[in-house]
């Protein structure tokens, strides 16, 4: 019996910086796959900047299979811009993330799309085998799900998800990692499978043991964005007040041992400037972020208008 077949297009975003020994047997494996899979597809390959063959390799093989289109930097971007400029050449209805390392093989994208055929819009990898850093990742997760409340196992993997994800979030430098976090914090359904993770065969890892703090900090920040900032002026400016209320306190203790008790201490002069200080400056942060999160969710309407609108123009209603 004939495999049903999507009726949407994939679009595999594949960044390589420095690959030039694995270039080949990617696009080959990819062929291969495409051949077999129940969907049209294209490879969009990103040279990230790469001071070796990379980009030849990228150009020979985009001669060789029609399916390729292609991008480069003139310089080292980070995986979220790579993907960046993937996003903006790509012509599917639905995104994979897939590295060129051959760390996971290009036959297991079918099992990725499958989710996104079924009704989710967002399918993450769950990495299955061993590898590097398999520690330092499992416990990356865990403080991640418990962080985020997400019930899936592997935030930095490969990943498939609709157009429409990347539409709606904002990913900074670096967030690629918490595209999963910012599309279920968007209200996307988010689903997950397991996909085999191989060793290196050519070629060395990207990743340095820096990546780890700075990874706990964005983690931080994304986790900042998408709950404090949301009511920002609720956030502050109950600390502010808290704090004004605790320096009132304090300083009318002040006033009752200089004046009633005729014994004055300097230190509760310092702590009233510090607490009224200080909850009166984050009183007014709050204001402040208020202010730019107001900004922020105009924007986010402006471009959710300007979608339906074009969306409208690609699809007029029938007369």
């Amino acid at each position: 019996m004939a495999t049903e077949r999507y009726n949407f297009i994939v679009s595999t975003i594949a960044p390589a910086m420095n690959e030039e020994g694995n270039i080949d047997d990617f696009c080959r494996q990819y062929a291969a796959m495409l051949e077999k899979a129940p969907f049209e597809g294209e490879l969009v390959l990103v040279d990230d900047g790469s001071t070796d063959g990379t980009l030849a390799k990228i150009k020979e093989n985009a001669a060789k299979y029609d399916f390729i289109r292609y991008a480069s930097h003139q310089r080292n971007m980070g995986l979220t811009d790579a993907l960046q400029t993937g996003f903006a050449i790509a012509r599917g209805e639905v995104y994979v993330f897939y590295p060129t390392d051959l760390q996971y093989k290009p036959e297991d994208i079918p099992k990725l799309i499958a989710p996104i055929a079924a009704g989710a819009d967002v399918c993450t990898g769950w990495k299955q085998g061993k590898y590097n850093k398999r520690f330092v990742s499992t416990v990356y997760n865990a403080f991640s799900r418990k962080l985020f409340n997400l019930k899936v196992h592997d935030l930095n993997s490969v990943k498939a998800f609709r157009r429409e994800v990347v539409d709606q979030i904002f990913l900074r430098k670096d967030w690629h990692r918490y595209l999963v976090v910012l599309a279920a914090n968007a209200g996307f359904k988010v689903e997950e499978c397991k996909i085999d993770l191989y060793e290196r065969e050519w070629g060395e890892s990207k990743y340095s043991i820096w990546r780890i703090p700075v990874g706990v900090l964005d983690m931080l920040a994304v986790k900042f964005q998408i709950t404090f900032l949301k009511k920002p002026l609720l956030f502050f400016g109950a600390l502010g007040s808290i704090l004004f209320i605790l320096g009132t306190i304090v300083g009318f203790w002040a006033l009752y041992l200089r004046y009633i008790e005729h014994h004055g201490d300097r230190a509760l002069l310092y702590l009233v400037i510090l607490l009224l200080g200080l909850g009166g400056g984050l009183f007014m942060m709050g204001f402040i972020a208020e202010g730019q999160t107001a900004i922020k969710e105009e924007i986010a309407d402006l471009r959710k208008k300007t979608q339906r609108m074009l969306d409208r123009d690609k699809n007029p209603p029938a007369s």
